[in-house]
């Protein structure tokens, strides 16, 4: 792109914005130019870059095959991906829409020779909405930017973008009605849409007969229930019998109070259908059935568990094509047996041609991997490198009430009907039989479980918010905010987080029968036990899609939570010594007198470095007047550690402008990618103790042949919402005078 812009006619003081993050997804747009057109309209040209040498042609509409690491594999079209970008863009950004800023994708394969593959006549309509340029189209792309953007930006186009109102996600029940009339609601992007080209084309080749099964992976809020529905909207429109299928009635009944008055009851109930209703179809009688969170199918269908085989056996059975929706990590019953060995294990009895595909792009909790990531670390689900999670990107809360709590949802409730309470399973339900009598008590906080009157579609009913919900009512469900009740199922020990099935209220169905299986086979039981207890509130904690805030019983299960937080309160300036003497209520630590001091052991050193987020400090040493502060109960003290405050706003997304760090002198290991304090030699007065600076470290190494190697440079990286912050970047010798003091461990407050 460097060279592409080397053009005379490209205003040099155009805005450039690389890898920009798309609000509410995970998704990133890879080149994006700012400036003026001929009538001087704000004007923004996004370039989707691929690095692609060849492609093949496929029959799916958008749907290209080209190698990967892993080999061949089927993948978006690279001006489909633009344009779909483009309308994300349209679609959560107020001040695209209402500044009526002008948006044109392309994309740019700088590799790529023209092979009559990639600009075939079948994807004519995407590279219509998004140009494509080729290796030999270098001038053409130049031609197309210069059409766009014939002035600078003389506006911060893309900061008053990302300063923008984001728009709220739209919410699959509310534009259920549109989607079945025909319209698109939801852009499909990348995966998802390779997913829906995928069912689709497996549809059609199953009228000859031949069944195929169609597995889907992902993760919340990877759009699987947003694919089902686009699915079964476009099978159904192509005249083909499909039917929307879920073991948990919740969806469905929340599907079906959208539409009811719009659509009669008989069409209602022939496109939604409960997993246990194919013990008796006959053989192929459908052309597609599509199971949603298919991973809460059980074995045994009835009121009673007493009909037929299997669900996963029966369904496949019925359909000439059946697609399974899952997540093996929301299993949250002990009769949920959806998994893919299952699905397989019936597929080849049943002859059918089996395929896996995965969803991955999130749209659930802001767009956020991160938090994901992070809460899956934490529960101890799987290990990730997320071990400390920055809630700038998603709005996680742990409060210090229930009470407190359920006043931010009702609060939040206000704006849209679009907050609920949720908890584990750990409370009787009491008030089905004594309506009187209140089922969730701690202390003075008194609430009823939602199971009465509006059942199982009591997410999306006004008067709802006063109560709570629980795993049943919500999952495959969501809603903008959730704040979450975590009993005594779930605690954390020493480190360790640890279930607890025995807190289970009695009355809750779904560790029924724990106690015999314990007895019968104790290993079994506990790890299966466990996954179903942490899969709970892992599915409850991803209920919202902008913010999950949680109150724990367990005081010491908050603090390990709270732990694994990059806390982020606000100091609007520096406390000097002085203020702290006077205001010790400013400090989110108790300085220690001499005589209540045991260094290391009960404290650790405050330094007055008064460091610097910014550019590197006035020359100054430690003042050798230590003081010593008591750390919060989640930290250790240890040599090593240290408090010191840090001034500044080029550190912002991190460390709010004068914010007490924790920090660990002379850290091991990789320091790529951390929050480091660094010292540099070479530019400060070493008879007074040199320059620091808190920045991101970066290192680019060159290697030589006898295994030795030298850094080539160091970039330290600012990471602030506010412009105006360069990278420092040492080269070459400078590098290696560079000495990293210490290394962030946590922002105190």
């Amino acid at each position: 792109m460097d060279r592409i812009l080397s053009d005379v006619g490209i205003p040099n003081d155009a805005g450039v914005s690389i890898e920009y993050h798309l609000p509410q997804t995970s998704k990133r747009i890879d080149f994006i130019l700012t400036g003026k057109d001929a009538q001087k309209r704000d004007t923004v040209i996004l370039i989707e870059l691929k690095q692609w040498q060849q492609a093949q042609l496929t029959a799916s509409d958008a749907i290209v095959i080209t190698h990967f690491k892993h080999g061949p594999r089927e993948t978006l079209h690279p001006s489909y991906q633009a344009w779909s970008y483009k309308r994300l863009l349209e679609d959560f950004n107020a001040t695209v829409q209402e500044e009526q800023i002008q948006l044109y994708p392309c994309a740019y394969l700088h590799n790529y020779e023209d092979d009559g593959i990639i600009t075939h006549d079948f994807y004519a309509e995407h590279i219509q909405k998004a140009p494509l340029y080729l290796k030999a189209d270098a001038r053409k792309l130049q031609d197309f930017i210069k059409a766009n953007v014939r002035y600078g930006d003389n506006s911060r186009i893309m900061y008053r973008i990302d300063q923008g109102k984001i728009k709220p996600s739209k919410n699959l029940a509310d534009q259920l009605l549109s989607m079945i009339k025909g319209n698109q609601e939801f852009v499909l992007i990348d995966d998802q849409k390779v997913v829906y080209e995928a069912a689709i084309r497996q549809a059609k080749l199953s009228l000859n007969n031949k069944k195929h099964v169609l597995i889907v992976e992902g993760g919340p809020g990877t759009g699987k229930s947003v694919v089902a529905i686009n699915l079964l909207v476009t099978l159904t429109g192509h005249e083909y019998v499909a039917r929307y299928v879920t073991r948990n009635s919740a969806p469905r009944l929340v599907y079906e109070a959208r539409l009811t008055g719009s659509l009669r009851k008989s069409n209602i109930s022939n496109m939604f259908s409960g997993s246990g209703s194919y013990h008796s179809t006959k053989a192929n009688s459908f052309d597609c059935l599509i199971v949603d969170e298919a991973h809460r199918l059980n074995e045994k269908s009835g009121m009673f568990n007493h009909l037929g085989e299997n669900q996963i056996k029966e369904i496949i059975d019925a359909s000439r094509t059946s697609v399974f929706f899952l997540d093996e990590d929301q299993k949250v019953t002990l009769k949920d047996i959806g998994d893919k060995e299952q699905i397989h294990k019936w597929a080849k009895r049943a002859g059918a041609t089996v395929t896996e595909l995965k969803l991955e792009s999130q749209f659930r909790c802001n767009g956020s991997n991160g938090y994901l990531a992070w809460l899956d670390n934490t529960l101890q689900i799987r290990k990730t490198v997320n071990t400390i999670l920055e809630t700038k990107d998603y709005d996680f809360r742990i409060l210090d009430s229930p009470t407190e709590l359920h006043e931010l949802i009702l609060s939040k409730n206000r704006e849209k009907n679009k907050a609920r309470m949720v908890a584990g399973y750990c409370w009787k339900w009491i008030s089905k039989k004594h309506p009187h009598l209140k089922d969730i008590v701690i202390g003075d906080y008194k609430a009823t479980w939602n199971l009465d009157a509006d059942g199982q579609a009591w997410i999306i009913k006004p008067g709802s918010a006063s109560e709570v919900g629980c795993i049943h009512t919500s999952q495959g469900l969501e809603v903008d905010y959730v704040g979450v009740i975590v009993g005594q199922d779930l605690i954390a020990r020493d480190g360790k987080v640890i279930t607890q099935p025995k807190e289970r209220a009695s009355t809750d169905k779904s560790v029924n029968g724990w106690k015999a299986w314990m007895k019968r086979d104790p290993v079994s039981a506990t790890t299966q036990l466990d996954a179903i207890i942490k899969n709970t509130y892992r599915t409850l904690m991803t209920r919202g899609q902008k913010g999950c805030y949680v109150y724990f019983v367990d005081e010491e299960t908050k603090k390990f939570f709270e732990s694994r937080l990059q806390h982020s309160r606000w100091l609007e300036e520096a406390t000097p010594k002085a203020d702290r003497e006077n205001h010790p209520d400013l400090l989110p630590f108790r300085i220690l007198q001499p005589e209540e001091s045991n260094p290391f052991q009960n404290c650790v050193p405050l330094y007055d470095l008064k460091i610097a987020a910014g550019s590197f400090s006035d020359e100054q040493q430690p003042n050798q007047d230590v003081e010593w502060v008591e750390l919060p109960d989640v930290f250790r003290p240890q040599k090593g550690l240290f408090v010191s405050q840090v001034v500044g706003e080029s550190m912002n997304r991190r460390i709010p402008n004068g914010s007490w760090c924790l920090f660990k002198m002379n850290p091991v290991g990789t320091r790529q990618g951390k929050t480091v304090l660094v010292q540099h030699r070479d530019i400060s007065d070493n008879d007074t103790g040199g320059h620091y600076t808190v920045k991101v470290y970066e290192s680019r190494k060159e290697k030589f042949p006898d295994g030795t190697w030298k850094h080539s440079s160091i970039i330290l990286r600012p990471d602030t919402t506010l412009p105006g912050y360069e990278e420092i970047v040492l080269r070459e010798e400078k590098a290696e005078e560079l000495r990293v003091i210490a290394e962030l461990v946590a922002v105190l407050g």
